[in-house]
């Protein structure tokens, strides 16, 4: 049996900790597509070849978590034949049996439109922005996140191929003043009253 959770939204809203969390209440498999365009974005050389080429050990990266990863999705998530070199791996990844969840900026709109849950994390920049400031500690430079974060959505909300928006029938959580644990409790609830 298949069952796919969809989670999307914008850098530092709480989908990727959602996402482990949903996927370890429920026994499923967990992707970060974000992971993939990280690998990509970090491997340099064609964008394009690094997509095509992308191995499960590239994945397995220590330096996918960085700013500068994080920048160098963006960009490369941008170029539609990047997209179109990933979108098979993330499908196969989310027909797998016994259930998968997917966090990303286009699983519920793209990759997965007939997901059986959709759901969209958001915050406001501010809040998203200090979450990063504490991740990088204090001798990061709050304007200098926060402005970062706001560069990182006007690209991902205005590239041509595949904007980040919620998509059609998504539930929408903004965790800009929930807890983790109020957050997660409301993600598996949405998933429970659909299994």
């Amino acid at each position: 049996m298949t069952f796919i959770v969809a989670i999307d939204g914008p850098a530092a809203a709480g989908k990727g900790t959602i996402s482990r969390a949903v996927a370890a209440h429920f026994g499923f498999a967990h992707l970060d597509t974000g992971l993939l365009y990280r690998a990509v974005g970090v491997k340099g050389g064609d964008p394009v070849e690094a997509a095509r080429s992308l191995t499960e050990e590239d994945l397995a990266r220590d330096d996918l978590r960085s700013m500068e990863a994080g920048q160098a999705a963006s960009r490369v998530a941008a170029i539609p034949e990047v997209r179109a070199a990933l979108v098979d791996f993330q499908r196969c990844f989310a027909r797998r049996a016994g259930g998968a969840v997917l966090d990303g900026r286009d699983i519920g709109t793209v990759i997965c439109p007939d997901a059986d849950v959709k759901l969209y994390v958001t915050a406001s920049a501010e809040i998203r922005a200090r979450r990063r400031w504490l991740e990088l500690g204090e001798d990061a430079d709050f304007d200098d996140i926060l402005a970062q974060v706001r560069e990182r959505d006007d690209r991902d909300m205005n590239r041509l191929d595949a904007p980040l928006k919620p998509a059609q029938g998504a539930v929408t959580l903004d965790t800009s003043a929930m807890t983790v644990e109020d957050a997660v409790a409301r993600a598996v609830a949405e998933v429970s009253a659909r299994r």
